[in-house]
């Protein structure tokens, strides 16, 4: 297993400042899921995971095409995780949006080399925009369609059958709770006794189109976890103790859900101002994106980014 001696906390700078130098660098990026996510990724991957080494190569591949039995350079980006042995953990990005963010978290806890980053949305490269399954970190493409936690309570299952004692995690986005799918997935893990099923969903109230209320009202999501049977905790999802308590919550018999509530513009309060249309932040003139390069350096406690090329 890999040893970082860094802090979580240190870790989730690191992926808040790197997802920035991106933004600014290239014009547009996935800031407010950095804003709101970056301690949840910097938990799992720093502290709370049990994974292998990497099986993958530091700097990617380039897309190695779609599988099939003459393609022998085939290739999912689990293997940034480790080996799927037994004995080790394993993480379903959901909502594949937020790979931009799941890459930084990756260089910052070593697994992937900052020469990954420049691979970003580049035609041939297998470090996609949206992740899919051959993209760093990730096993299976999600969406954020509502099938993530589906895809983990159908792993976490056969796992506890096979009686292996690794666990699954699913990261998720809270607009999947507008998703059936979602609902289907817990009823069915809950009916299963699948507690070695784990997700840590990041509620930051926004999502493509908007605000959370202004798409879909989705009212108590943890009632609502609760009466299809799951255990569930509401944390502070900035607060890494808040996370350490949440995941020793009783709950054998069923799977886990840590509703993680956040803001997506923690540490980068200038995009307050873009609030709620934060999904994807593109500049709208130069001088927005040099006020913003200032303003959130500054708050970030790095120098303006030198974006002249």
């Amino acid at each position: 297993m890999l040893t970082n001696a860094r802090t979580t906390e240190d870790v989730a700078l690191g992926i808040r400042r790197r997802v920035f130098e991106h933004t600014i660098r290239n014009n547009g990026g996935y800031l407010s899921q950095a804003c709101s996510a970056a301690e949840q990724l910097a938990w799992l991957y720093n502290e709370e995971l049990k994974l292998g080494a990497p099986t993958l190569p530091m700097i990617p591949r380039p897309f190695a095409g779609v599988p099939s039995a003459s393609n022998s350079d085939y290739h999912t980006g689990a293997g940034y995780n480790g080996p799927a042995a037994p004995e080790f953990d394993r993480l379903f990005i959901a909502p594949a949006h937020y790979a931009l963010v799941a890459y930084a978290t990756l260089i910052e806890v070593g697994r992937m080399a900052p020469e990954g980053l420049e691979m970003f949305n580049q035609d041939g490269s297998s470090v996609e925009m949206i992740g899919a399954e051959h993209s760093p970190g990730m096993e299976v493409h999600n969406g954020t369609l509502g099938i993530g936690l589906s895809t983990g309570a159908g792993l976490a299952w056969g796992r506890k059958r096979r009686a292996e004692p690794g666990r699954t995690w699913v990261f998720m986005s809270d607009g999947e709770v507008q998703e059936g799918q979602t609902w289907e997935a817990v009823q069915a893990a809950v009916h299963h006794g699948i507690d070695n099923l784990l997700a840590i969903m990041d509620v930051n109230d926004q999502q493509c189109d908007g605000a959370m209320s202004s798409v879909m009202e989705v009212g108590d999501i943890a009632a609502k976890f609760r009466c299809f049977g799951a255990a569930c905790a509401e944390i502070d999802g900035h607060d890494l103790t808040a996370m350490r308590d949440a995941v020793r919550e009783p709950h054998e018999g069923r799977p886990l859900i840590i509703l993680a509530r956040t803001s997506p513009f923690h540490a980068m309060s200038a995009l307050q101002e873009r609030f709620p249309r934060l999904h994807y932040v593109r500049f709208k003139s130069e001088e927005e994106r040099a006020r913003m390069n200032l303003s959130i350096a500054a708050e970030l406690g790095v120098d303006p980014i030198d974006d002249r090329h």
